[in-house]
């Protein structure tokens, strides 16, 4: 074993430190959760400045509905940390790599086979993530979404749902995992450029056909019926030069009330997807006899057709100020940065060694021991520098939408939404901080200022 200066195993600084500092991140989020917690249970009136915002009925049940959010989340992430930490103390990576090895070996294949080794391993870690956390997402739906009137889906759709992401996740993990691995062991000293390279057209091809071929695995998605709404929105995406090409709906509304719109598509091909639940009348051309019946506890609002440009306005300024370029560009960069770490530590057997890899050093392994664990302090911050930057992009396509003369409706818009969708409008300075990738509802209506101007 290497010895440090002061005499202990580099392996064991590795595997302590690692250890060590889950822990502390896993106590700064439930510090923060904490204090947020308090928020929901201390705040039981409509602050004077929210009086015209939301009644004293809505704001107790977001209160509620939050509350019970934080308290699962501080359940569920404990359960997390602790199973994470067993799993490393136990040598669960090793020893599910050996179950891995036992059954290639029962087939014939031996050590040399390390790409098939290493998909079996993935597939087999990947069935234990789906089994232990079934319960905690059983319990998230039915149990919390459908007790505040957010969950549309019966047990036996939400089974047969989570089959089927499971299935196509492991179609496109595994033979991009295996494509991967074998580039790395082909590709030299200068593997990790190679890896990035196949790592960016892999994200980008799955941009280009998940809304196309993927999505439409999950939910039905039916193009916008002509109407005012649609010729507002064509027109509204030429003022501004947007290459739209179709608009859609999606049956978001047979798995939740809650409500959403996206754009997708690279260079001359732009498609607008909006969810059935956004419309102010929840988008009855979808429905069909076999779906289950709304849950009656779920008022919804939605929003009328001004009000959907403004959200739309907001979401194209994303793409005429080039934050969405912006954020592909910090990615990739990021990737570049990753992989190029990567090839400096890949030799290093002590990392290895610190996860009970004494024999072997598979690609596999050292992929996932210096992406998941080494990066993690550098993700951490990352993360923090990315939610920070989040925020100023939505300040800043809120704005777009004034320019395009849209603040009454983004404001409206912003209140419906937050109601819909059962948002608290109070956070804590250091929980907002620290998680909100979105500005509060408050600071981005003072933001649009005085909405009445349009």
């Amino acid at each position: 074993m290497a010895q440090t200066a002061f005499g202990f195993p580099v392996e064991n600084l590795i595997f302590y430190g690692v250890l060590g500092f889950s822990w502390t991140m896993y106590l700064w989020e439930a510090y923060l959760s904490y204090r947020q917690r308090k928020i929901y249970r201390t705040t039981k009136h409509v602050p004077q400045e929210l009086d015209n915002i939301m009644d004293s009925e809505t704001f107790e049940k977001s209160r509620l509905y939050q509350l019970d959010k934080s308290n699962f989340s501080f359940w569920s992430g404990l359960y997390s940390e602790t199973e994470g930490m067993l799993i490393l103390v136990l040598g669960g990576i090793p020893f599910l790599w050996g179950v891995a090895g036992s059954l290639l070996a029962h087939f014939g294949f031996g050590p040399e086979c390390e790409i098939f080794h290493s998909l079996l391993f993935l597939n087999l870690s990947t069935m234990f993530t789906a089994l232990t956390g079934l319960p905690w997402s059983l319990y998230s739906t039915f149990v919390i979404e459908q007790k505040h009137g957010f969950n549309q889906q019966t047990l036996g759709f939400f089974l047969t749902d989570a089959l089927k992401k499971y299935v196509v996740t492991q179609c496109i993990l595994l033979p991009v995992t295996s494509l991967l691995l074998y580039i790395i062991k082909i590709g030299g000293d200068y593997f990790f450029i190679y890896a990035w390279l196949f790592t960016l057209i892999v994200s980008l091809v799955l941009v280009t056909v998940y809304a196309d071929y993927i999505a439409p695995l999950f939910d039905k998605f039916t193009p916008l019926p002509e109407g005012d709404l649609k010729v507002g929105i064509e027109a509204m995406a030429k003022s501004i030069d947007f290459p739209l090409t179709k608009v859609f709906v999606v049956e978001g509304s047979k798995r939740s009330s809650h409500s959403n719109a996206y754009f997708y598509g690279f260079f001359k091909n732009k498609r607008i997807v909006l969810f059935d639940t956004l419309l102010e009348d929840h988008s009855p051309l979808n429905k069909s006899k076999e779906e289950p019946k709304a849950n009656p506890k779920a008022k919804r609002q939605g929003c009328n057709n001004n009000e959907i440009l403004a959200v739309l306005g907001h979401e194209l300024g994303h793409w005429k100020l080039g934050h969405t370029v912006k954020n592909v560009v910090i990615s990739q960069t990021n990737s570049f940065l990753c992989f190029s770490l990567f090839a400096l530590m890949i030799g290093r057997v002590e990392l290895f060694r610190a996860f009970g890899f004494t024999e072997t050093q598979p690609t596999l392994i050292g992929l996932l021991i210096v992406f998941h664990f080494i990066f993690s302090p550098y993700n951490e911050l990352l993360s923090f520098c990315l939610t920070v930057l989040s925020r100023r992009f939505e300040f800043q396509a809120d704005a777009f939408a004034r320019k395009m003369g849209k603040a009454s409706g983004l404001h409206t818009a912003l209140i419906k939404l937050n109601q819909d969708n059962l948002g608290f409008p109070v956070a804590d300075w250091l929980f907002s901080m620290w998680h909100y990738s979105h500005p509060p509802l408050l600071e981005r209506l003072r933001a649009l200022g005085d909405a009445k101007q349009d």
